[in-house]
């Protein structure tokens, strides 16, 4: 239990990270597509604006998942993190939309001014720094296996290809094409919607009890190796927050005494803990 508060409590210093990132982003990208007339890079900067909710949103669902168990939360408060990864997209959704929306009206009005190139500069620093907070991200993420912190990272990829995007848009209408960077921030819209999408997706999946089938199927093959095992007859897990519950049904020799039986579950649950380091098992037996 403490390793796993632990590891919540890392995930909160990505998400953290992250939240500072898009605030100076956001507010430098705003203030520059204002400044050099940059539809596109405007509409990033919103992006970035709603990250900011969006994370908090993670940041505190992190924190709500630290919480132990209690009279109503026998379970613990583990899918807190998973909640907030679907506020989240929602979040995202809303803002992607209203870019999208600003943007297509965009495209139909006359562009007399060209956007300056300060803010294809500004685009492509900014597209550095959020690669290189989706690097930290992304390896924090997988090394505590936090949902929250993954989509966290999802996102941070998200925003540093649009920024690469935006950049193009930008030099593009330099060469006599103004309309690519308002065509540009529809596709900012675009990617923003698809990122919500797929976190959404992701999200629903784990408050649905969906889980990973071939993670069940490496568990199956380890149990079946263990001493005593002479098969599986049934096998289902589900998530909590990052933290793997597994129920399990297995055959013993029928001859066995109720000791040697327990001996033999015990053994199960601490192989799948230690190989595969899930949370809790549940083990059946049957003889057979």
């Amino acid at each position: 239990m403490e390793q796993k508060v632990n590891e919540l409590k890392m995930g909160e210093r990505g998400v953290i990270v992250s939240i500072i990132a898009y605030i100076v982003l956001s507010a430098l990208k705003l203030i520059v597509g204002y400044i050099g007339h940059s539809e596109a890079l405007k509409a990033d900067g919103l992006n970035n604006a709603t990250d900011i909710i969006a994370s908090i949103a993670v940041l505190i669902g992190l924190k709500v998942s630290q919480k132990p168990a209690d009279k109503d939360h026998p379970y613990g408060h583990w899918k807190a993190e998973t909640v907030a990864s679907m506020v989240a997209s929602f979040i995202m959704a809303v803002v992607g939309i209203q870019v999208l929306f600003d943007a297509l009206r965009s495209v139909f009005t006359k562009h007399d001014q060209v956007p300056d190139m300060i803010s294809a500069w500004t685009g492509l620093f900014c597209a550095i720094v959020m690669f290189l907070v989706y690097r930290y991200n992304s390896k924090l993420g997988r090394k505590i296996n936090s949902q929250g912190l993954l989509a966290a990272a999802k996102d941070n990829l998200s925003d540093a290809l649009v920024s690469i995007g935006t950049v193009i848009g930008i030099i593009g209408s330099q060469f006599g094409l103004p309309w690519l960077d308002p065509i540009t921030a529809v596709l900012v819209g675009i990617i923003i919607c698809k990122t919500a999408w797929e976190i959404f997706r992701d999200a629903s999946h784990h408050l649905t009890d969906g889980y990973d089938t071939e993670k069940m199927h490496a568990y199956k093959q380890t149990v079946l190796t263990i001493y005593g095992v002479k098969g599986v007859k049934d096998i289902r897990a589900r998530n909590y927050g990052n933290n793997s519950v597994v129920d399990i049904v297995i055959l013993v020799n029928s001859t066995l005494g109720i000791k040697d039986a327990h001996d033999i579950s015990t053994e199960v649950e601490n192989e799948l803990k230690k190989k595969h380091g899930v949370y809790d098992v549940i083990v059946h037996v049957e003889p057979n």
